[in-house]
């Protein structure tokens, strides 16, 4: 059962998350943290398979915090989700930059906001690929005509010809089954080529390899359709 840790200086918007996703059937222990220190002391003891976490807090940031807890290296690696109230904040697009999986709006509804954890708990998709997509679009626009290149960049020479398919197709948001059926290939085939590439790119989550897609020039801006916003609705 999965075990998730709840990250929020706020304390009622803390509570209230904690004790909704305590209703969710089959979800392990919901631990919490009242800041950044806490959380990466917490994800050291505690392990958690998720962090749903502030990116706005006393004394280590929510975005801070996440790269400390990613640094730790521990196997599995914990998938950290913001939260925050624009999704068109500069650290949001950091944030998954450094390896988080997505980004939650605190208002969101109670159903999304379930809808999402169970979304982000599955590896073999991309939580509100829409939303992510606008916010890597809008940041690589604006670093246009600078050529914005991650560290490894120069890596995608190493990809095959399929892997790079596969990023291209992760990148529009599309889930593993999805990409098997557009590449006419099995589902296991795609996590191998999807667990290579990240390998070789050195990126943890699929919302990385978005980001990556489009600073590397892979995946150009405007290129291929935004898809609809998943399982965890608009508001990720």
């Amino acid at each position: 059962m999965a075990r998730i840790l709840v990250v929020d200086d706020q304390h009622l918007i803390r509570a209230g998350i904690v004790t909704l996703l305590r209703t969710v059937d089959g979800l392990g222990p919901i631990m919490e943290a009242a800041d950044g220190e806490e959380a990466v002391a917490a994800a050291r003891e505690h392990r958690p398979d998720l962090i749903l976490m502030d990116i706005y807090m006393p004394r280590l940031s929510g975005l801070a915090a996440a790269e400390q807890i990613l640094a730790l290296g521990l196997d599995p690696a914990p998938r950290i989700v913001v939260l925050t109230t624009f999704d068109e904040d500069e650290f949001v697009h950091a944030a998954l930059r450094a390896g988080c999986s997505g980004f939650l709006l605190k208002d969101m509804p109670p159903e999304q906001l379930i809808g999402a954890v169970n979304a982000t708990l599955s590896a073999d998709l991309l939580v509100a690929p829409a939303r992510i997509r606008h916010l890597v679009q809008k940041h690589a626009r604006d670093q246009q005509p600078q050529q914005a290149v991650r560290p490894g960049a120069d890596a995608t020479g190493l990809l095959t010809e399929r892997e790079t398919e596969v990023l291209g197709l992760v990148a529009r948001g599309l889930a593993n089954g999805e990409i098997a059926e557009c590449l006419c290939v099995s589902d296991s085939t795609v996590k191998t080529h999807l667990h290579r590439l990240m390998a070789k790119l050195n990126l943890r989550s699929r919302a990385q390899v978005v980001v990556f897609a489009y600073e590397s020039g892979i995946t150009r801006v405007g290129e291929g359709s935004v898809l609809p916003d998943g399982p965890g609705g608009p508001g990720v």
